[in-house]
């Protein structure tokens, strides 16, 4: 199967972070769908869609689950937070850099990091840098549960997760960014939740082993028009 591709809608308005999947910001955005789950996991599919768009400063984001087991525990900045329900964006604005992994629990905590060697080792992986705090402060992120959902909650719930990252942000990591209509990323987005009721690991573009730190299975993304003005 060859890796899918998404085109980046450039924000006909900034979005209001504020989860509003058909706000003015959100309504004519298409979307991708998380459909590729690894059988090594639970029967239960969240549904889960993503939106993606950009302007002169950076990347926004958008996703939207309707899952039926949702659990929470992971509140701090680097916490383990795919062992709860969470959505994960992996991103490589450059071929040969390495990867951005930005992994959201749905209570809005973040775990992410700068990754350039995903080989595993005991301790994570061979080359990795921890985002900080510092680089933290310039991500926004919005949830629409509380922090801490716990005991799971085993309705259907809709939940979603805004996020914005802004350009600056991954330009200390991987040098100047390219974002006009001839560029093209490398992406892949995760639906995860390891120490619910019903663990289970799906991607957008499907990956061949029950990891998700796997670039070679990543797809694309490429962007509407050109970015114009200095950021």
């Amino acid at each position: 199967m060859n890796n899918p591709i998404y085109t980046v809608s450039r924000a006909r308005c900034r979005p209001e972070m504020l989860g509003l999947w058909d706000g003015p910001a959100w309504c004519d955005v298409p979307c991708l769908a998380i459909a590729y789950f690894r059988l090594e996991g639970s029967r239960h599919r969240p549904v889960t869609h993503v939106k993606l768009a950009y302007d002169v400063n950076g990347l926004f984001g958008l996703f939207q689950v309707r899952d039926n087991y949702v659990r929470c525990l992971r509140t701090r900045f680097q916490d383990p937070v795919y062992k709860d329900s969470c959505v994960e964006f992996f991103v490589q604005p450059k071929y040969k850099s390495g990867y951005f992994n930005f992994e959201i629990n749905c209570g809005g905590a973040l775990l992410a990091s700068y990754i350039t060697d995903s080989t595993r080792v005991r301790d994570g992986f061979k080359a990795c840098t921890h985002l900080s705090e510092s680089d933290a402060r310039g991500l926004r992120i919005f949830h629409s549960m509380p922090k801490v959902v716990e005991p799971e909650l085993t309705h259907e719930t809709t939940w979603c997760i805004e996020f914005y990252i802004p350009f600056a942000l991954l330009e200390a990591y991987v040098g100047p960014v390219a974002i006009d209509k001839g560029s093209v990323w490398r992406a892949n987005f995760y639906k995860c939740g390891d120490e619910t009721s019903h663990p289970h690991w799906g991607a957008w573009s499907p990956v061949d082993d029950l990891n998700f730190h796997l670039p070679r299975c990543f797809g694309r993304l490429g962007f509407e028009e050109q970015r114009i003005g200095p950021r």
